[in-house]
């Protein structure tokens, strides 16, 4: 072989690992948006993490996760939505909400998108329906307003004999106009009077417990929606301040001192979200991933907070708790 062609030949290989290298695929990006604050979030993330995991990823080995939080200001959420995109993530993951799933669905058309907490996504334009949901994204529905009626079965039977509950919600809910009617007629039934506290804000919030005592309201519904529940701590220490029996959505507000919680169990599903990112990182498409309803329900029930109210919660509350914390 002729020198020069050698020196050629060298030059090539010498390339070859930088061609390789370069053909090789990047580690895979995940967007974890949410709506909440971030360190109130820590205990999902970690559920999610575990889950993720599982199904054969670990953060900072073999996929990175990147973290966008609209700390409880849904005004950020279409611009941490639109970042996710630009970053060219593979993947984005949602939890607070049909307004964090939302947000990520105007993003992008194309990249998968699971949504951790939606309460009827085919109702919000998310998916084509339950068991075949099309298009880029899934997730996990969290029977969000079909269990306020049940809440306000459990919270007559906690408090009997109230004339008057009061019922909070989210001033702009995608899903309040549904949860009044459905509680007022589980209301109507019980000769119940219902006053409806709309809310959009922490003042607003305030407000709505100080009006309690002129509604001469005994207890209080909290309404499912991702807005209270970003707020659990002022709601739970409002409800401390006033002394008003209340039912929450989630357990966390039980952790903190809340009376009685009864709804889906949000590290679970967070933990089921990690290893459905992993089958969609493996491949599968969103499309063909049916959504998953809770087929498990937690009832929670704070001993504690029932002393400090004057509260004896009935034997039949107890038997049927999941946890009782004393």
């Amino acid at each position: 072989m002729e020198r020069r062609g050698f020196i050629a030949l060298l030059g090539g290989a010498a390339s070859w690992p930088l061609v390789a290298s370069a053909q090789q695929k990047t580690m895979p990006v995940i967007g974890y948006l949410s709506a909440a604050l971030s360190g109130p979030a820590a205990p999902f993330v970690t559920a999610f993490r575990q889950g993720l995991s599982e199904a054969g990823f670990v953060d900072g080995r073999n996929v990175t996760i990147e973290f966008r939080w609209a700390e409880n200001q849904p005004d950020r959420l279409s611009r941490l939505a639109s970042d996710l995109v630009n970053r060219k993530v593979d993947l984005i993951v949602t939890g607070g909400g049909p307004a964090t799933a939302l947000a990520a669905k105007q993003a992008t058309s194309t990249t998968p998108i699971f949504f951790i907490a939606v309460g009827d996504p085919v109702a919000v334009g998310l998916v084509n329906s339950l068991a075949r949901p099309g298009g880029n994204v899934t997730g996990f529905s969290m029977l969000v307003v079909e269990l306020n009626t049940k809440r306000f079965e459990l919270l007559l039977e906690l408090v009997p004999n109230v004339k008057v509950i009061g019922l909070l919600v989210n001033r702009n809910g995608s899903s309040t106009d549904r949860i009044v009617r459905d509680v007022k007629a589980a209301a109507n039934v019980r000769g119940v009077e219902l006053p409806v506290l709309k809310v959009s804000s922490d003042a607003e919030i305030a407000e709505a417990y100080a009006s309690l005592a002129e509604a001469r309201a005994a207890a209080l519904l909290v309404g499912s929606d991702p807005l209270l529940n970003g707020r659990r701590q002022q709601i739970v220490a409002l409800a401390s301040q006033y002394a008003i029996p209340a039912i929450h959505e989630f357990r966390e507000s039980v952790d903190i001192g809340g009376l009685i919680s009864y709804g889906p169990d949000q590290t679970y599903f967070n933990h089921q979200a990690g290893i459905y990112a992993g089958k969609i990182l493996h491949g599968a498409r969103p499309a063909d991933i049916p959504v998953e309803q809770p087929t498990k329900l937690q009832l929670v029930v704070n001993l504690k907070t029932a002393m400090t109210l004057g509260l004896t919660v009935p034997g039949s509350i107890l038997a049927r708790a999941d946890e009782v914390i004393e």
